[in-house]
């Protein structure tokens, strides 16, 4: 291993895979910077649970977000899965 040190997904704490997508927390249209790094499946399921009207509100507190009863079910599913794995978000 080089010493990098592998990122963690902001959304459910396991490390990232090859595909590494960037989550504003605040959404970019409502004047967010700040860029955390998420997996696929879990942008997906950000946005698919939240408006992005909900998101500023929330901000950046990844546990306001894991606290969501939807999140915290797909976050225990999802913990076990492999750093790449992806499926369908309803």
């Amino acid at each position: 291993m080089s010493g990098e040190q592998a990122l963690i997904c902001w959304l459910c704490d396991r490390p990232l895979g090859d595909i590494v997508q960037w989550h504003h927390p605040v959404p970019k249209s409502k004047k967010g910077k700040i860029k955390v790094p998420v997996h696929p499946i879990c942008h997906k399921t950000i946005h698919a649970n939240f408006t992005n009207n909900e998101l500023a509100r929330i901000g950046a507190d990844a546990d306001a977000i894991r606290a969501n009863p939807a999140i915290a079910k797909f976050v225990a599913w999802v913990s076990g899965k492999p750093p790449d794995f992806d499926a369908p978000t309803r």
